[in-house]
């Protein structure tokens, strides 16, 4: 029931140091397409005024999630709810953050549009959207085993792969999110910060 990525060991402690920086002291957290439920189950403890809230489609990634969720017995990790990026309204209250971590190379592109379009909708005035993960670069990979990595995806599932931070960039200003930082991230990721319009 409990999973585990072994990719969350390696990249947890450098994505805590961005979101320590970033993050608003309270509010609601929505954390989507939690996959294994490690990483929630990590940075909560860390964000006790935060009420993180981990989400995904899959139903053995929402087990998973719960497992990790009942182990840690963080008070502000809530329990998981499934929630598909593509059908609106998220069933969530408007939140101060969404994190994503490696969800948008490993899904079909319409994923990620609806993604900004959904977080441009839950958050309030100013909240935060965090994204991690591999990305392109005014379309060419930022290193030759990104290209590599890219490949594989796509000899999983054609509809998967490394997306280019521009295309991303495009769809989250429509969403009405404004680019506050990108961040260099160890293994040749990358922590994209935006903020919604309005405050």
């Amino acid at each position: 029931m409990k999973r585990h990525a072994p990719a969350t060991q390696r990249n947890r402690e450098p994505i805590l140091a961005v979101l320590r920086r970033i993050l608003p002291a309270s509010g609601l957290l929505i954390e989507i397409a939690a996959g294994s439920g490690e990483h929630g189950a990590f940075l909560a403890p860390h964000f006790s005024g935060l009420a993180w809230q981990p989400s995904d489609i899959d139903s053995d990634n929402l087990a998973s999630i719960d497992a990790w969720r009942t182990e840690t017995e963080a008070d502000n990790l809530l329990p998981p709810i499934r929630l598909d990026v593509r059908e609106r309204p998220w069933p969530v209250d408007p939140a101060a953050a969404v994190f994503c971590a490696n969800m948008i190379h490993i899904s079909p592109w319409d994923c990620t549009p609806a993604l900004m379009m959904g977080a441009g909708e839950a958050l309030v005035p100013g909240g935060t959207l965090v994204v991690y993960g591999p990305f392109m670069v005014d379309g060419a990979h930022t290193a030759p085993s990104n290209a590599d990595f890219d490949v594989w995806l796509k000899e999983q599932n054609p509809a998967w792969g490394v997306r280019d931070l521009g295309a991303v960039a495009d769809e989250a200003a429509r969403a009405g999110l404004a680019h506050v930082e990108t961040i260099p991230m160890p293994a040749n990721n990358m922590t994209v910060i935006w903020r919604k319009r309005g405050a």
